[in-house]
């Protein structure tokens, strides 16, 4: 018998969101995750929040709702409003009921931006490494550092000579007007973008476009490819080499542990500070026009070849961090936004890996 469509629409509904997000759902390992992380920062949300004045928009929920954003690949606040106005997925992880009204996309972020006077995403970072290492899944001894470029949300008609009015429009008339830069050299030290100035012109090598770009950097542990440090930089030829530096410093620990990298960072200077850190360099050796750094001291040993195997995990997290993330191109401007939204993106891969591995394990 063929079914009759009611087209009157009930006034109420008896389910709540817990109810209709199914019990498998891969989302539940996650905001449990997430949660537990909030408990434990809880003093640290309430310091940076007056007592007084009308109530903003809770940390806790704008926080899960940028991991939403990182999820689901998001590319705008105004989406990600309009997302948790009709998404029930969404209102169920956020904490929304089914009748709370959504936050005005503008009013998001400002919120957002308060973060920038703070390390709270860093603090979630870390909250969130504790939860892996409490299970077990972070090697403590071995591990892989590289770095990315991040394509910044600028056109390179914006750059101009530093000595030029940033008010002067661009030649050719009209809002997109035409630029030619034939025979022009354009270096950071005298040209810069008038849209972020924070950005850099870099190429990735000869024969290469140059483009304005930021850097992010990760270091992994080789057991499950978990990120256990991060850092955003303006781009530079030095700039691999000195945030490894930094975030080997980071680690906590005073035993010997090995790093593995690729050959652009075979530099005499780096391999000596890494030696001076405890740190022994299973670094990819760079044959090309010079001596390398690294000899058949460290090559003979049979971990060096492991750790060249192993520290491949990391383009995992770049591939998903580009492709999920969507940080291939930023939709921010300066390195505070930019960091911001690199963090919780490095976060947000942990918390999915971390779910993976726990699944593999089993209750």
């Amino acid at each position: 018998m063929r079914g009759v469509k009611d087209s009157e629409e009930g006034m109420f509904s008896y389910l709540s969101p817990e109810q209709r997000v199914p019990k498998n759902h891969p989302l539940r390992p996650i905001r449990d995750m997430v949660d537990s992380a909030f408990a434990e920062m809880w003093s640290q949300l309430e310091t940076i929040y007056s007592s007084t004045g009308r109530p903003s928009i809770p940390p806790e929920s704008l926080l899960k709702a940028l991991l939403l954003q990182i999820f689901y690949s998001i590319r705008s606040e105004r989406q990600l409003m309009e997302q948790m106005d009709y998404n029930l997925l969404f209102r169920w992880f956020v904490g929304l009921s089914m009748d709370d009204p959504v936050w005005y996309h503008s009013t998001f972020s400002k919120n957002r931006d308060r973060f920038l006077a703070t390390d709270l995403a860093e603090s979630f970072f870390r909250s969130i490494l504790a939860q892996a290492e409490e299970s077990k899944l972070l090697s403590e001894d071995h591990f892989s550092v590289d770095g990315t470029l991040i394509e910044a949300w600028a056109s390179m008609k914006s750059v101009r000579p530093k000595d030029q009015s940033p008010d002067e429009p661009p030649k050719g008339g009209g809002r997109n007007g035409t630029v030619d830069f034939r025979g022009q050299k354009r270096r950071n030290e005298t040209h810069a973008s008038t849209t972020d100035p924070e950005a850099k012109l870099f190429r990735k090598g000869k024969g290469k476009e140059t483009k304005l770009c930021y850097m992010g950097h990760v270091l992994i542990e080789n057991r499950n490819g978990l990120v256990v440090n991060s850092r955003l930089t303006q781009a530079s030829g030095k700039a691999e080499r000195e945030a490894a530096t930094d975030m080997i410093c980071d680690l906590k620990g005073q035993h010997r542990i090995t790093l593995a990298a690729d050959k652009g960072y075979d530099a005499k200077e780096f391999v000596h500070d890494l030696r001076d850190l405890e740190a022994t360099p299973h670094l990819a050796q760079n044959n090309t026009n010079r001596r390398s750094a690294i000899d058949g001291r460290t090559t003979r040993h049979e971990g060096y070849k492991i750790s060249q195997r192993f520290r491949k995990r990391i383009e995992e997290v770049f591939g998903w961090a580009k492709t999920v993330g969507n940080i291939r191109k930023v939709k921010h401007r300066g390195v505070k936004k930019v960091a911001l939204n690199f963090t919780l993106t490095v976060s947000a891969y942990n918390l999915v890996r971390m779910k993976n591995l726990r699944a593999q394990v089993g209750p």
